[in-house]
């Protein structure tokens, strides 16, 4: 499963690295709606939220369906800007249904990828819109029920809340961290530019991968989501982000310009382990008769014909079984004499749960 970007035929400098503000902004509103998701910004979180006036907290809470499950397209920018105030200006310039159908996508939806028409104009998407609002809670809902009755009124409404949190506490924050987003931008265009497409992708996130062959090019986003986009006459936008982690955000809906907001530390994180292989690694220790071998594995080294007869199963059994879990990169093994010894490798173990963790938050 992945999010897949084709890209046959984009010119090089369609693809862009670039920080913006009202990205930023929009994961710093969700780091305090999920201060879960965002241990490592728990000081920032937890100081932010304090200093809050409850004025503006109660909007923020009203209005969060936009950033705490999902986020909304428009606030991961196709064209990012120098200043939040310049982003805000391009989304007034949206025309109502497409900033409201962008608003109020908030949910992982199967049909995304394939284009959900605004609850502004479908009555079909205006119910749907409703019932995940109400799902929320009685505010979220009413927040919704306002934004379909006066849509414009509301996009004043949340332009002034946007410029609200900047004034609070954001226009501090960004003075902190665009420095640092400006330079992960430059060493990946540099990269970019010098080695490929390839080695930046990489270098921004091990999740990120290009794909070539005779068909074309793509653009691979290892998630657990499946999604397909055609970017090809268009162009590409990666978003760093420093309050992103662990998420890894990619837009592709149609009529939207591909936009991936990735991680700008995610190296120095490192152990980013692709979906397929968290996938493994669970099957591997879900069956009854492996989590059996692996307690005595988790003991010591053991050979073959020692765990089929501590477990009451033939030798060709017990190597099947040694063999999912050799797979999924859970054994160490090592040879003594004519016999070859195995043992759990406990350093992949111990991260199967933050693994999992992150590739549900990726």
């Amino acid at each position: 499963m992945s999010v897949t970007i084709d890209i046959t035929g984009l010119p090089p400098e369609r693809i862009s690295f670039c920080p913006s503000p009202l990205a930023e902004l929009g994961n710093a509103l969700h780091a305090l709606a999920e201060p879960a998701h965002h241990a490592r910004l728990h000081a920032w979180t937890t100081a932010t939220a304090a200093a809050l006036k409850p004025e503006l907290a109660d909007r923020l809470h009203e209005a969060e369906p936009m950033w705490r499950s999902t986020r909304s397209d428009f606030l991961l920018p196709a064209q990012p800007r120098e200043t939040l105030a310049e982003e805000l200006d391009d989304l007034d310039r949206m025309d109502d249904e497409k900033f409201v159908g962008a608003a109020l996508e908030i949910s992982c939806s199967s049909r995304y990828s394939e284009g959900i028409p605004s609850p502004l104009v479908d009555e079909r998407s205006r119910r749907r819109a409703l019932d995940l609002a109400a799902a929320r809670g009685p505010r979220q809902s009413a927040f919704v029920e306002r934004m379909l009755a006066k849509p414009s009124a509301m996009r004043a409404w949340i332009r002034r809340l946007l410029e609200d949190c900047d004034q609070a506490f954001f226009a501090d924050t960004w003075r902190r961290v665009r420095v640092q987003l400006a330079a992960d931008a430059r060493h990946k265009t540099e990269l970019l530019r010098r080695k490929g497409l390839a080695e930046a992708l990489t270098a921004a996130s091990p999740a990120l991968a290009l794909e070539e062959d005779a068909r074309g090019s793509r653009i691979v986003v290892d998630k657990l989501v499946h999604a397909r986009i055609e970017a090809h006459g268009g162009a590409v936008t990666l978003l760093p982000t420093a309050f992103g982690w662990p998420h890894l955000m990619a837009t592709c809906a149609p009529g939207w310009q591909p936009v991936i907001q990735y991680p700008a530390d995610a190296r120095e994180i490192g152990g980013v382990e692709p979906v397929e292989t968290v996938k493994l690694r669970l099957e591997a220790i879900a069956h009854p008769m492996r989590m059996r071998l692996c307690r005595s594995l988790a003991r010591g080294p053991y050979s073959t014909s020692e765990l089929a007869d501590a477990h009451g199963i033939t030798a060709p059994e017990v190597s099947r079984h040694l063999s999912v879990l050799k797979k999924a990169g859970m054994l160490s093994t090592q040879r003594r004499g004519r016999y070859v010894l195995h043992q759990l490798d406990f350093s992949v173990v111990a991260r199967v749960g933050s693994d999992f963790l992150e590739s549900v938050l990726r």
